[in-house]
C-alpha cells in the first residue's frame, strides 16, 4: 500500500491527493494517472449496515414502535435495498406511521387535553380528552404491531391512508 509523500499516512494506488493532508501525490509507477474523463467513479468501500440482514427483516424493523424510522432512513437510503420495491414499500409506510403517530402525541393530543372549562364554556371535560389521545395513541401502537406480523409473513398490506401514500412513494422512485 502507498503512503503519502507529505505526511506518511497510508493512500489508495489510484489517489491523487492525500485524504489527510491533501498534498498532491506522485503518479503510479506506470509514470502516468489512468484516464478518468469517462463518467465512471471509483469504487469506493461503503458501511453495509445490512449486511447480513435480509429483506423481511428489514420490513420488520421499519415498524418497530418508536424506532423504526431510524432503520426505515437508513433502508431508503441505502444501495442494497434500492431495487427491492417491497422492502422500501414497507420502510415508507413504517416512517409514515411513525409521522402519524408523531402528529397524535404532539398536536392531537394536546389539542384533545384542552377543553373549554378553563373558559367558562361547556366542554367535554379532562377524562375523555385523555382517553381520545390514548385511544388514537394504541390504534398506531396496534398498527405498528399488525405490520410487524405481515411483513414477517412477507403479507404486502397496505394501511388505509399511510399505504396508498407509501405506494405512490415507492411508484415516484421507479420513475
Amino acid at each position: 500500500m502507498p503512503y503519502c509523500c507529505q505526511c506518511g499516512k497510508a493512500v489508495g494506488p489510484a489517489d491523487r491527493y492525500c485524504g489527510v493532508c491533501g498534498t498532491a501525490q506522485p503518479p503510479p509507477a506506470g509514470g502516468a494517472w489512468p484516464d478518468t474523463s469517462t463518467n465512471t467513479a471509483p469504487h469506493r468501500p461503503q458501511l453495509d449496515v445490512f449486511g447480513n440482514v435480509n429483506s423481511r427483516t428489514a420490513s420488520i424493523l421499519c415498524y418497530v414502535p418508536w424506532f423504526g424510522w431510524i432503520v426505515a432512513v437508513i433502508v431508503l437510503a441505502s444501495d442494497r435495498f434500492k431495487r427491492d420495491l417491497e422492502t422500501r414499500f414497507h420502510a415508507f409506510q413504517g416512517l409514515y406511521l411513525f409521522v402519524g403517530w408523531l402528529i397524535v402525541d404532539w398536536v392531537a393530543s394536546p389539542v384533545m387535553r384542552f377543553h373549554s372549562d378553563d373558559f367558562g364554556g361547556v366542554g367535554f371535560g379532562q377524562p375523555f380528552a385523555r382517553a381520545g389521545a390514548s385511544i388514537l395513541n394504541l390504534l398506531i401502537i396496534a398498527a405498528w404491531i399488525v405490520m410487524m406480523i405481515k411483513a414477517s409473513r412477507s403479507e404486502h398490506y397496505r394501511l388505509p391512508i399511510v399505504g396508498d401514500l407509501a405506494e405512490r412513494s415507492v411508484a415516484e422512485q421507479r420513475v
